[in-house]
């Protein structure tokens, strides 16, 4: 069975505008994660991702290129508590 990893991220950069969340969920559903990705007020995207350790992996170096027309500054990278479930607050 595969370890499963869950991050919180961060990304940076000029990435609202030029379809970074459409592009996180296509990109993640293709490597089978689970998630949420939403735009931030201060400019940047967050997101969640939870599946298969290598999936996540190779999902964290998509999001340091992320899709045509974004430039990616920074990539922060956070493993949460195992907290459970949770309800996020807009």
């Amino acid at each position: 069975m595969a370890t499963i990893r869950t991050v919180d991220v961060v990304i940076r950069g000029r990435v609202q505008g030029v379809g970074y969340r459409y592009w996180t969920s296509r990109e993640a559903e293709r490597r089978g994660l689970d998630g949420h990705v939403r735009n931030r007020s201060d400019g940047g995207v967050e997101a969640t991702f939870s599946g298969p350790a290598d999936a996540v992996a190779a999902m964290l170096d998509a999001c340091k290129l992320g899709p045509a027309g974004a430039v990616v500054s920074s990539v922060d990278s956070a493993n949460p508590p195992d907290a459970g479930f949770r309800i996020l607050r807009t």
